[in-house]
């Protein structure tokens, strides 16, 4: 028989889970000898109740069960030894030069975490680095990062204009209310940037679908002709251009992003609002450099969803909080100021989907069932392998660069 189980989140603002009551239903038919053990959690979207009716093992003990299942990165000390554990790690982005290491749960030391699931013989798996061979990811939570981010970023910009706000993403809890809410608004003549092409970038222009703002295409953008409000979708060909300038190729990029420059630049001078949806490697250019924010007097809100601290963005200096989502910047220092006409507002909370966590944590799972364990129960192709970290007591040698940033002070 094997044992799964999902973790109580350690984020109380965290109500996402990786599977949902009917997620247990359709796993258990599939597969008669397994048994999921539910942690209890006052803070989950699904009641202990919902799980239980489902015929999971309610129970705080997890030491029975050979593979722990969560979300977010997992408190040192709650580690069992020797288990599997599949997470967020977030530390795929760190770098050789121990670059991006500040992403993911505010506080989280992760060279402690590390060094902990070392010390426990822990095999992590981590749902990021879960990809098919052409570095595409099989799960996420990036669709609803971009609906909940758009609609978190067009909140903004109302109040930034003196306007009545629509109520919070996590008070609504439906994304069909967010979508009754947006139709009803209107956004004068903002000039909205979005950049990127996966799922993020593809969740904000699905909601954007349900507003009155009109989609242009880069050149006309650029032409600055529309009187009313309209929004373009930078894909990653049109944001950065090869050094030498010969034509995009988004292999090419993935391979080798410090070969390319930003040229996000150019769309800037008349943009009020820029949604940043886009992936970020930390060997890509910078979107935006501090010295060039002072210049776009037009911009009033960044909505940054990657929410890559010191990342692409230089706004985006920390993360803020689904309770207190928005914060101010100097156009000039980038320095955090009270809320004035003349600062810049900055949307950049780090864990969206979780203002709407039964949504999310339905479509989440879906990937979970069909694209993961039907490869960790049987035989894996090579997505599962390829996402381990680390396993026996060792980093596996795709991510052996993570032995100097643990031992770096």
């Amino acid at each position: 028989m094997y044992k799964i189980a999902i973790i109580r989140e350690s984020r109380s603002d965290d109500r996402r889970t990786p599977l949902v009551p009917t997620h247990i239903k359709d796993l258990l038919s599939a597969f008669p000898g397994l048994s999921i053990t539910v942690q209890p959690s006052k803070h989950r979207c699904f009641s202990d109740e919902e799980y239980e009716e489902q015929g999971t093992i309610i129970s705080e003990n997890l030491s029975a069960c050979d593979l722990i299942l969560g979300i977010k990165e997992i408190e040192p000390n709650l580690l069992i030894p020797s288990k599997s554990y599949m997470f967020f790690s977030h530390t795929s982005k760190i770098q050789p030069d121990n670059s991006a290491a500040a992403q993911g749960t505010p506080g989280m030391d992760k060279k402690e975490l590390l060094k902990e699931i070392l010390k426990k013989k822990i095999t992590l798996i981590d749902y990021e680095n879960i990809r098919d061979d052409r570095s595409r990811r099989y799960l996420g939570f990036g669709r609803f990062a971009g609906i909940v981010g758009c609609y978190n970023s067009l909140n903004l910009y109302l109040q930034t204009l003196g306007q009545k706000t629509m109520p919070r993403a996590h008070e609504l809890n439906s994304y069909e209310k967010l979508k009754d809410n947006i139709n009803k608004k209107n956004f004068g003549n903002v000039r909205i940037i979005i950049t990127g092409d996966g799922r993020v970038a593809k969740g904000s222009l699905e909601f954007l679908d349900f507003t009155n703002i009109k989609e242009v295409l880069p050149d006309e953008y650029l032409q600055n002709n529309n009187s009313s409000a309209v929004f373009c979708n930078l894909p990653t060909s049109a944001y950065v251009m090869n050094k030498d300038g010969s034509d995009f190729n988004l292999q090419h990029f993935i391979n080798s992003p410090e070969m390319y420059i930003s040229v996000l630049d150019k769309y800037m001078s008349s943009t009020s609002m820029l949604i940043s949806s886009h992936y970020w490697d930390p060997k890509s250019p910078r979107l935006l450099n501090k010295k060039d924010i002072e210049k776009y007097n037009n911009l009033k809100v960044i909505g940054d969803i990657t929410c890559d601290v010191n990342g692409s963005i230089p706004t985006t200096s920390r993360p803020s909080s689904i309770l207190d989502p928005f914060y101010y910047v100097d156009r000039t220092t980038l320095q955090e100021v009270s809320q004035h006409d003349q600062a810049l507002a900055i949307m950049a909370v780090d864990n969206l989907p979780s203002e709407l966590p039964k949504d999310s944590s339905k479509e989440f799972g879906d990937g979970i069932i069909k694209e993961v364990l039907p490869y960790i129960f049987a035989k894996d192709d090579g997505r599962i392998k390829r996402a381990t970290i680390t396993e026996n007591g060792d980093f596996l040698p795709s991510y052996k660069y993570l032995i100097n940033y643990i031992n770096t002070k």
